[in-house]
């Protein structure tokens, strides 16, 4: 995956989320594209500005990223 192809999940995943739960969908976002977010050449906080939602949502994709080697999605 590519920058654009990961800010468009991102994207959907942040605007389809239910309400209180935006900051939830971008750490599980982080987890699982964990792998193809580390393999892109973007940083997260690049990500996150291209799929229209605030620049700081890069620290807490970094910590779904983070998370990612402990858990898994069901």
């Amino acid at each position: 995956m590519n920058e654009i192809d990961l800010a468009q999940a991102l994207k959907e995943m942040y605007f389809e989320s239910k309400k209180g739960e935006t900051a939830t969908m971008v750490h599980l976002f982080g987890i699982k594209y964990a792998k193809e977010i580390s393999e892109c050449s973007s940083s997260p906080k690049n990500i996150a500005k291209l799929a229209g939602i605030p620049e700081t949502y890069g620290t807490e994709i970094n910590k779904g990223r983070n998370l990612s080697r402990f858990v898994k999605v069901k």
